[in-house]
């Protein structure tokens, strides 16, 4: 199979339209701009519809009307972007929509910088917008992996009938690497007829009412009840991660996802020259997290740290993860500047010295 090098961005949106995305709606919003751009362009050759809305807000509401009528439909944006559409999503989820939203994150807060980052993770995985309403939430750490994800989103969507978010940063988005497109593959769940969408109501065709407003508090609530078995089914079903060997004893666990992951994976084949016996477990499905694999890893390590381009977001899935078994500890980036190798090397040598992980203490 040939590969093709591309950009992250632009081999996102080649993946949605191999996906049988015909969709898409956007407004340009630096460092996402260049999936928008690409559909643009490649849309109107496979038969297909773009439109850049007068707003991101705009965009997210006619991913709602299209997805209702049975589409496979996309959005991308950057982190501000996705925040003006955060109540179109909760209308997506509450009405049982598919869609599929990429966020190629920079750095925040406000208008931040058009830097990466990695500080929307609390924002997708935790809602985001109002209600009871979860997304499912992958995040890839390659080019290669951001095109083969974008495949199994739409299929997810269409599972389930709910958004699925695919959280990009900046890094991602912008590097080029060589990617294969596999135009032969099966869907990643099995998929039936699309019998609720309103295509028009004929002969002994049932009516299809799409809706999320429910004025009699009994049925939303039954309503609710439904979807949150749903969101269970996803957090038993859909679970992402690549760990470690799991009969390996370790120094030191590192725990992250996307470009920290690909930096903290640098670092571990220095730190393995050191002789230091420390293991990446990366979280590819963000919601679900994969908390069980890692409290497994952390068990047979001395200390746990987290990289993340953040404050400390995904920190908080992980420590209820692992609890008070093991010592966490977090280094993070800000303001658009990436987490180093050196960086991690720097601070598990730290960890490692310290009196108590040194001992064995909790090992």
């Amino acid at each position: 199979m040939a590969r093709t090098l591309i950009k992250g961005n632009e081999a996102i949106g080649e993946a949605a339209i191999r996906a049988g995305c015909k969709l898409f709606f956007g407004y340009p919003i630096t460092p996402q701009t260049e999936i928008l751009e690409y559909m643009s362009r490649r849309l109107p050759q496979v038969g297909g519809t773009f439109v850049q809305a007068e707003s991101e807000l705009a965009a997210s509401n006619m991913l709602y009307g299209a997805a209702g009528a049975g589409e496979r439909v996309m959005t991308a944006s950057s982190s501000p972007g996705i925040s003006l559409m955060m109540e179109a999503v909760s209308y997506l989820a509450g009405a049982e929509l598919p869609a599929v939203i990429v966020n190629v994150m920079r750095a925040g807060p406000g208008l931040g910088g058009i830097l990466p980052g990695q500080a929307d993770y609390l924002q997708a995985t935790k809602g985001g917008g109002h209600g009871d309403y979860r997304c499912l939430v992958l995040a890839p750490w390659s080019v290669q992996e951001a095109v083969d994800l974008m495949r199994d989103a739409f299929d997810l969507a269409d599972y389930y009938r709910n958004p699925v978010l695919v959280l990009c940063d900046g890094v991602m988005g912008q590097i080029m690497e060589p990617v294969e497109f596999a135009d032969e593959r099966s869907p990643c769940r099995p998929l039936g007829a699309k019998d609720w969408a309103t295509t028009g109501w004929q002969g002994d065709r049932p009516r299809a009412v799409i809706n999320s407003l429910y004025l009699d508090p009994d049925r939303l609530q039954a309503h609710n009840r439904h979807l949150q078995a749903k969101y269970d089914r996803m957090t038993r079903d859909e679970i992402r991660c690549a760990g470690p060997d799991p009969a390996e004893p370790l120094d030191l666990l590192v725990v992250a996802y996307g470009a920290s992951a690909r930096v903290s994976a640098t670092a571990l084949e220095v730190l393995k020259t050191r002789g230091v016996a420390a293991a990446l477990c990366r979280s590819i499905s963000l919601f679900p997290f994969p908390s069980a694999a890692v409290a497994r890893a952390a068990a047979r390590a001395k200390a746990v740290l987290v990289v993340e381009m953040s404050a400390g977001q995904m920190l908080e899935d992980v420590r209820l993860a692992v609890g008070e078994r093991r010592p966490i500890h977090f280094l993070g980036r800000q303001g658009g500047i990436l987490v180093m190798p050196e960086d991690v090397v720097d601070a598990a040598e730290r960890i490692l010295a310290a009196p108590a992980v040194r001992e064995g203490a909790g090992g």
